[in-house]
């Protein structure tokens, strides 16, 4: 099974420069429980540097170990805003842990000579659980600052999801032409 991880450029995420040619991702929605963070940081879209797009957090990182029962793993900077909520969350016993959420990282194709997604949701959101890990969550948020990107007030979140019982898929691309789609969940007989 081929796995993706993808190294994201915070600096680009958050200032996009057309002349840099690397990696870049957001988290585009994310709902936990019956809370949907808000889509606060409004940056550059990679397709079309002359839209900007709102989302809620910029990608530092995506691992997804290929399996359709394989969490994916996200790490990303979130805002003020959010980190307050997340941190609540920490702090309190999460009764429900069902995740939604829409994600897209971008990589560059030197041929083309544009941006391309590279390993996305797609047009539907996800649905997954918080992943459990020796007995506790795959949650967390840092309530100190990042200082890789000073202004906007940022910090750093990470947050394993595992499919739930339905068959869903994400989109992968190895260049604007050469695209595909892989099985993530599997739906469950009642």
């Amino acid at each position: 099974m081929a796995e993706l991880s993808y190294s994201c450029s915070v600096s680009q995420g958050f200032n996009f420069q057309k002349d840099e040619q690397i990696l870049v991702g957001h988290i585009n929605t994310l709902k936990i429980g019956e809370t949907e963070l808000k889509a606060d940081l409004n940056i550059t879209d990679p397709e079309d540097d002359t839209k900007l797009v709102k989302v809620f957090g910029i990608t530092s990182s995506i691992y997804w170990a290929g399996g359709y029962a394989d969490p994916i793993q996200l790490d990303c900077q979130v805002s003020s805003d959010n980190k307050n909520v997340l941190a609540q969350f920490q702090h309190k016993s999460m009764k429900n842990t069902e995740v939604v959420f829409a994600f897209t990282t971008y990589d560059y194709d030197p041929k083309q000579k544009k941006y391309f997604k590279c390993f996305h949701s797609g047009d539907a959101k996800l649905n997954g659980l918080v992943l459990k890990s020796g007995g506790s969550l795959a949650f967390n948020i840092d309530i100190n600052q990042s200082m890789e990107i000073v202004s906007p007030k940022n910090y750093s979140f990470n947050l394993g999801v595992m499919p739930q019982d339905l068959d869903m898929a994400v989109q992968i691309a190895i260049s604007v032409t050469d695209k595909f789609a892989k099985k993530w969940g599997v739906q469950v007989a009642a």
